[in-house]
């Protein structure tokens, strides 16, 4: 199945909502993602990650991801995977709905892209 909006590669996105924990608006996580030949990967730090890796694979608009990172608050390690659906905004970017699992309940974050 095709794609219907543009490759992820190279762009950067920025947490706006989350079940998991409030979102700081004025230091949310923030995302890179690259893309090739089907293939998900990158990296996020920010609000309540030190730092956060991630690797999957795309198919048309859902991307599914395994991801790990670190938290600020006690360097607790996390780990877990997820699946997004990918949205066209308003304004032209790209919307990630993310739902994934994390502490035995089912789990949503949204993230947008940083367009400016």
């Amino acid at each position: 199945m095709t794609a219907t909006l543009p490759s992820l590669d190279g762009r950067r996105f920025r947490m706006v909502s989350s079940t998991t924990s409030v979102v700081d608006p004025d230091a949310p996580s923030v995302f890179e993602y690259f893309e090739r030949d089907g293939a998900i990967w990158g990296g996020y730090e920010g609000d309540t990650v030190t730092f956060g890796k991630f690797v999957g694979t795309r198919t048309a608009d859902k991307i599914w991801v395994s991801f790990v990172h670190v938290l600020v608050a006690d360097g607790t390690v996390v780990t877990g995977d997820g699946e997004s659906d990918l949205e066209l905004t308003e304004g032209g970017g790209i919307r990630l709905v993310e739902h994934y699992e994390m502490h035995g309940a089912p789990q949503l974050s949204v993230c947008e892209e940083i367009t400016a």
